[in-house]
């Protein structure tokens, strides 16, 4: 029997709470399907920081490193907003992302049946939505250098350097472009050539990953237009390829269509076996203990880990099934709670998702 080993990061505040969950989960596919899952937990984030005065420990990272995947909860808590920027929780993700090499985030939004009424904008414009957003995550203006603050002319002067090398673009393009052939076969990429040299050059090499890709359809949209065209008409994508900080925002509007950040995950791949999966709501510090938070998006970070990861793409697609039968069902937790539904709490959503994977 295959055996997989996970690293399991819950970090602060409801991380555990929905871990938990995706565990439950996870050891009931494989309990289905015939593998075996080994989890080592490791602290992160502001729980790392009580034990280690680091909220990314080596022996943290020397787990993630070694695993064939990581699965994260959640970090960061209102009680470290007084420590030292350099050890606040927060920091322990992009310490981490860069340790692992994180370059190719995936950001899905989909909207369900069940719950189109959630959404802000107008069931007939958000139905049926079914976007990924791929981000690249590991250049542009977060890292580029020089940057800083100085003093110029006899005023304060701050600057960050966006920039990109072309295997950057080059692979994050491929990443697109395969998850395209597994889904319609269609690449918006996202840019602002009509302004910025490092766009140019984006679009220039996306342009020549497509013709790898010939099945797949790509069109160009400028960010601007973008941002409008998501709130507009989200429909009309598939997959969207951007940089870092057009991704950072982008993903962050279009997480909004589903009416509630519990319903989404993510995913963050490397070029190596390293990648690192996560629901992409905070750690919630003040419903900790309550059993009230949503636990559908760790678990289908917990699915997509299974896809990306493991190459188990029926497992995924039993997973996001049987999430789609919970709901269908009329079972809520309380951020998604509907007139005429059934609240229940975080154990009690992730049994019966257990349960329809097991009756099947």
């Amino acid at each position: 029997m295959t055996a997989y080993n996970i690293a399991l990061l819950a970090g602060d505040g409801t991380g555990k709470e929905v871990t938990d969950e995706a565990v439950k989960i996870l050891k009931a596919v494989s309990e289905k399907y015939s593998f075996d899952l080994n989890f080592e937990p490791a602290l992160i984030g502001g729980c790392a920081y009580d034990e280690y005065k680091t909220p990314l420990p080596e022996s943290t990272l020397n787990i993630a490193k070694s695993a064939d995947a990581v699965l994260l909860g959640a970090v960061g808590d209102w009680k470290y907003d007084t420590l030292p920027p350099d050890v606040r929780p927060e920091k322990a993700l992009l310490g981490i992302r860069k340790a692992l090499n994180l370059f190719a985030n995936l950001r899905p939004a989909t909207v369900y049946p069940e719950l189109t009424s959630l959404s802000p904008l107008k069931e007939n414009v958000v139905a049926n939505t079914d976007i990924m957003i791929i981000r690249e995550l590991t250049g542009d203006v977060y890292f580029g250098t020089p940057k800083g603050i100085e003093t110029k002319n006899g005023e304060r002067y701050g600057y960050n350097n966006m920039c990109y090398f072309e295997s950057e673009i080059r692979r994050i393009a491929h990443v697109a472009f395969k998850v395209a052939m597994q889904r319609n076969k269609k690449v918006c990429s996202v840019d602002k050539a009509n302004v910025l040299d490092v766009s140019r050059l984006w679009r220039e090499i996306v342009t020549e990953v497509s013709k790898e890709y010939k099945e797949v359809e790509l069109n160009y949209m400028y960010v601007d237009n973008a941002a409008m065209q998501i709130i507009r008409n989200p429909k009309q994508f598939d997959v969207i390829l951007t940089g870092n900080i057009f991704g950072d925002i982008l993903s962050d509007e279009a997480s909004m269509l589903s009416g509630s950040l519990g319903l989404l995950p993510s995913a963050s791949l490397s070029d190596t076996k390293n990648a690192m999966y996560e629901p992409i709501h905070g750690s919630a510090p003040d419903l900790k203990g309550q059993n009230v938070v949503n636990p559908i998006a760790t678990i289908l970070s917990a699915a997509m880990l299974l896809k990306y990861s493991f190459n188990m793409n029926e497992v995924h697609d039993d997973i996001v099934n049987s999430v789609r039968k919970a709901l269908k069902d009329g079972y809520r937790t309380k951020d998604i709670a509907q007139d005429g539904t059934k609240t229940i709490g975080t154990s009690q959503m992730g049994d019966i998702i257990k349960q329809n994977i097991l009756i099947k």
